[in-house]
C-alpha cells in the first residue's frame, strides 16, 4: 500500500467513525433523526467506498453503483435539504413530524436514483444542480455560524464557517477542476474531500449542540419561577 492509498483509507476512516459517532449521538441526544440518519447514510457510504478502493473493485461491482447512488442521495437532498431542516431545530424550533422525516428521507432516495442513474444525460446539468444546491446551503451554514457567533459560541462559528467553505470548495472541485498530479481514480481528490466531510459532521454537531445548550438555558430563565422571570413580574 503506498501513502496515498494509505492516506486515503485513513481519511475515509475518519469519516466513518464521525458519522457513526455524531449520528447516533444526534439521535440519543437530541431525538434529530434527519442529522442522525443522513450523519450514518454518509457513514454506510463511506465504508462501502473504503471496501470498493482496498479490494480493488471495477465498475462492474454492485459496490460501484451503491456508492454513486449514496453520492447522489446527499449531494442532492441529504447533504443540503435534510441538513438544512435538521439544523433548523435549534435555529429556528423546527420540530418536523414523522410525515416529513420519511418524506424528505423518500425525496432524497429519488434525487440519488435519478442523479446516479441519469448521470450521463444530465450531464453539465447535474453539475450545476449539485453546486447550486451546495452553494444554496452554504449560505445557510453561514447563518448557523453567525448564530453561534452571537452566542458566544466563537470558536464552534470559527469552525462551521472554516469547514463549509472548505466543503463548497470541495464541490466546486468534484466536477469542474482536476487537481494537478491527481491520478485517475482522483485519489487526492478523495483525500481532502473526506477529510473535509469527517469534519463538517463533527464541527455540526458540537455547534448543533451548543447552540441547544444556549437554547435550553434561555428557555430555562424564562420559565415561570425562575430567578428571570420572577424578576422581571416584580416590574409587570
Amino acid at each position: 500500500m503506498d501513502l496515498k492509498t494509505a492516506l486515503y483509507a485513513l481519511a475515509d476512516l475518519l469519516m466513518i467513525v464521525a458519522g457513526f459517532t455524531t449520528g447516533w449521538k444526534f439521535i440519543r441526544n437530541y431525538r434529530n433523526y434527519l442529522l442522525g440518519l443522513e450523519w450514518i447514510i454518509v457513514a454506510t457510504s463511506g465504508t462501502n467506498f473504503l471496501i470498493y478502493g482496498l479490494v480493488g473493485a471495477n465498475e462492474t461491482s454492485p459496490m460501484y453503483h451503491l456508492a454513486f447512488f449514496f453520492d447522489a442521495f446527499s449531494r442532492s437532498v441529504g447533504i443540503t435539504v435534510i441538513l438544512v431542516l435538521g439544523l433548523m431545530q435549534v435555529t429556528h424550533g423546527f420540530k418536523p413530524s414523522l410525515a416529513v422525516d420519511i418524506g424528505v428521507f423518500g425525496l432524497a432516495i429519488v434525487g440519488g436514483l435519478v442523479m446516479s442513474i441519469y448521470a450521463g444525460e444530465l450531464g453539465l446539468a447535474g453539475a450545476i444542480f449539485y453546486v447550486v444546491m451546495n452553494a444554496l446551503t452554504t449560505l445557510f451554514l453561514l447563518y448557523f455560524a453567525w448564530r453561534l457567533w452571537n452566542i458566544g459560541a466563537r470558536g464552534n462559528a470559527i469552525a462551521v464557517a472554516a469547514v463549509s467553505a472548505a466543503a463548497a470548495a470541495i464541490a466546486g472541485i468534484y466536477d469542474f477542476y482536476r487537481i494537478p498530479g491527481d491520478d485517475e481514480h482522483h485519489t487526492i481528490f478523495y483525500i481532502l474531500a473526506l477529510t473535509t466531510w469527517a469534519c463538517q459532521m463533527v464541527v455540526y454537531y458540537f455547534g448543533y449542540r451548543a447552540l441547544q445548550t444556549s437554547n435550553d438555558r434561555i428557555a430555562t430563565d424564562r420559565a415561570p419561577g425562575s430567578s428571570v422571570a420572577s424578576s422581571a413580574a416584580v416590574f409587570d
